[in-house]
């Protein structure tokens, strides 16, 4: 089955299948509809509905003030189409990437632990893997209501390779099925790609990445994408990454596994610290502060030299957001994130 979604005071219009979420159909057909997050916590994509009806899947999405509830505004991400359906949206002046969104049955096929409580999980599929570094997919869990947000960590390739570094969440259903149920060998679903903070190789400013936890996924996609791309030859990207204790650190690891291909490009990371007793206790001797401090402390007066890509938990890229934007007046067009709550 399939309806007809129409964008009121537009010549826009699009068909949503059975399945799709308003704004699933929309970014599948090329319509910029405003969005970040797609998973009801940011509240970019609200709408209006103006005829027609629609499904709410999540009544309490973090998304919706209760102003706009009274307002009985929706969220494009949450709402299904209970038939012909007309809409008022905003529409961006961003360009979507060539690369559509559209689902696909993976294989996975193992994981190797990076921390006691986050791994990087391997799934194959049968066509290529293609999405543009720092985007993510929607990951559908057998027995679990509403999809999960991951970003990839790998990069784009042809052999059908999809990897996401995903951190145990204390309570997290999704999490939690990921590292204790799912075997090698199992199916499930992904949808994607989606996310707007994927890596401009066009620009010509060197890279600045900062990461917390598993926001660690998107930057390693985007620093093993620079590796392997000559139009970053000679450039430098800056990778910072946080974590509450010296045993959250990880990124060694995966840093040393990287082999520049045809390209210069050089990668410098400064990891901290947030925890000073845990710091103490296991005599940790580098950095002990926020990972954004960090990275006001190194860069000093250069910040406005650069390219920012940043991911993490909200308070961080909250306060990456003040930095850049308010302290240091960086323009908005230079700061790549996508909000997830």
């Amino acid at each position: 089955m399939s309806n007809k979604i129409k964008i009121a005071d537009t010549d826009v219009e699009f068909t949503i299948a059975d399945r799709d979420t308003i704004l699933r159909a929309a970014l599948r057909d090329g319509i910029p509809i405003s969005y970040e997050c797609n998973s009801g916590g940011c509240g970019s994509c609200k709408i209006d509905v103006v005829e027609g009806q629609v499904e709410t899947l999540w009544g309490e999405a973090p998304g919706l003030s209760p102003r706009d509830k009274r307002k009985s505004r929706k969220l494009a991400c949450q709402c299904l189409a209970s038939g012909p359906v007309t809409i008022k949206a905003q529409l961006t002046d961003n360009k979507l990437p060539e690369i559509r969104p559209s689902r696909r049955q993976v294989q996975y096929v193992g994981r190797r632990d990076l921390t006691s409580d986050m791994a990087e999980f391997s799934f194959q599929a049968e066509e290529p893997a293609l999405f543009l570094p720092g985007q993510y997919a929607m990951l559908t869990v057998p027995g679990i209501e509403g999809d999960r947000a991951y970003s990839m960590s790998n990069v784009s390739n042809d052999s059908g390779r999809w990897q996401f570094i995903i951190k145990r969440m204390p309570g997290g259903k999704a999490s939690n099925w990921l590292f204790d149920e799912l075997k090698p060998g199992g199916m499930i679903e992904i949808d994607g790609p989606f996310g707007l903070a994927y890596l401009h190789p066009e620009i010509q400013r060197d890279v600045v990445c900062i990461a917390g936890g598993s926001g660690l996924s998107p930057v390693m996609s985007i620093v093993r994408a620079i590796t392997g791309d000559p139009r970053f030859s000679e450039r430098k990207v800056h990778l910072f990454y946080g974590g509450r204790t010296p045993q959250d650190l990880c990124t060694s690891e995966l840093l040393s596994e990287i082999e520049p291909l045809n390209t210069k490009a050089k990668v410098i990371c400064k990891t901290a610290v947030s925890d000073h007793q845990s710091a103490e206790k296991e005599k940790w001797e580098g950095p002990c502060c926020y990972i954004h401090e960090l990275a006001e402390q190194t860069l000093g007066d250069h910040m406005m030299e650069f390219e920012y890509y940043f991911c993490g938990p909200p308070p961080l890229t909250e306060a990456v957001q003040r930095m850049l934007m308010i302290d240091h007046k960086v323009p908005f067009d230079r700061i790549h994130f996508d909000r997830f709550f």
